[in-house]
């Protein structure tokens, strides 16, 4: 039976039922664990918690479940994006990334592989197609992808990129935070691995920082696992745990957002003080085809552009429900202005909007009220 996603969400991760066990698994602490007289890694036996531990255990094998494939946890979602890369790329190779995805990962390029001796191209999301169909491949060992991007919410066609980078012998990555694996499931668009930072909407309360790689090809995961490993990368037991229990209400998180975002974005679209309105799921959002043919559900971001700087200053003093706060997927509705970070090629009246699950009419006019004090 297939189940739907509120069952997948609960369920993810469990082994049959016991009885006298606890209904949910508790975290375990141990760094260490008795050997007795077996020799270390065989016979199932825990020996260390950098390289196995049974809280990452239930974690990966929750979100492992999600994503179709197999899951490796990481302190956070730019060791996970830093191990996908570095676990299969070295002196020489060439990488390409998104020029106008999560600024981070641009960081890593530019002040690590370089160094390391790893050739770099960025290429902006909507082009990433055109430039793997056009042979820009040919020579990649690895192209990572991120759809929809961050902060932009631009859309690219993961099946096609994959089937070109496939016949050039190159991988690929999705970075998958912004859909979470309910939103969008990479490897069966043809993805090798699909990464996300879960400290955002997949744990989704703004309480943890997280991160996965998943796979579908066991050589992939042993070597990923083997980075990781080596570089002791490993999140924490009760991170873990943490974000395992979060992830029971990520269908429920999302169906709210979604609604909020869509309402949202509406009201965004029908003030003179907003231009630029950016949300995949809207008719008219240059993505909407796109989205709609490949992603499973919406989620809860949106982008705008606001005159300047002083204009989301006074958005925000105007409002009572919207923080200003960076990251997204949480439960709390955020405002972040990007430009304030002095990463992302935008305006310095860019805002992402990331909805959380208050009720959609308090948000709504909590908004409109906050921007009626534009005019």
């Amino acid at each position: 039976m297939s189940w739907g996603d509120g069952t997948r969400s609960v369920r993810a991760g469990e082994g049959p039922a016991v009885p006298g066990a606890p209904l949910r698994p508790s975290p375990v602490f141990a760094g260490p664990f008795h050997l007795g007289s077996l020799p270390p890694r065989t016979g199932g036996a825990d020996a260390y918690a950098r390289t196995e531990q049974p809280s990452l255990r239930d974690f990966e094998a929750a979100v492992g479940e999600l994503d179709g494939g197999r899951c490796l946890s990481f302190a956070t979602g730019m060791a996970a994006i830093t191990a996908a890369v570095l676990a299969c790329t070295g002196s020489g190779d060439r990488v390409v990334l998104p020029s106008d995805g999560y600024y981070t990962t641009r960081l890593l390029a530019a002040e690590e592989l370089e160094r390391f001796g790893i050739a770099v191209d960025l290429v902006a999301t909507p082009e990433i197609g055109e430039f793997a169909a056009g042979g820009g491949l040919d020579d990649v060992r690895l192209v990572v992808l991120e759809t929809p991007s961050n902060p932009r919410l631009d859309v690219c066609d993961i099946a096609a990129v994959a089937r070109a980078a496939r016949a050039a012998g190159a991988l690929v990555a999705v970075d998958n935070t912004t859909a979470t694996p309910l939103g969008q499931r990479p490897l069966e668009l043809g993805a090798h691995m699909t990464v996300g930072s879960d400290t955002k909407a997949l744990t989704g309360h703004s309480d943890l920082l997280l991160g996965h790689v998943s796979v579908a090809d066991e050589d992939l995961y042993a070597r990923v696992k083997g980075f990781r490993d080596r570089t002791g990368s490993t999140p924490g037991p009760f991170e873990a745990w943490l974000g395992h229990r979060s992830m029971s209400t990520l269908d429920l998180r999302l169906a709210r957002q979604a609604a909020n975002a869509a309402a949202v974005a509406e009201v965004l679209a029908g003030s003179p003080a907003v231009t630029g309105v950016r949300w995949p799921w809207r008719a008219s959002d240059p993505s909407f085809g796109l989205a709609s043919r490949q992603m499973l559900r919406p989620n809860g971001v949106v982008s705008a552009e606001l005159a300047d700087e002083d204009a989301v200053a006074r958005l925000l003093a105007a409002t009572r429900l919207w923080t200003a706060a960076t990251s997204f997927g949480g439960v709390h509705s955020t405002v972040d202005r990007r430009a304030q970070w002095g990463a992302d090629a935008v305006g310095p009246g860019f805002v992402r909007f990331s909805c959380g699950i208050e009720d959609t009419a308090d948000l709504v006019e909590d908004l409109s009220v906050a921007l009626a004090a534009l005019d």
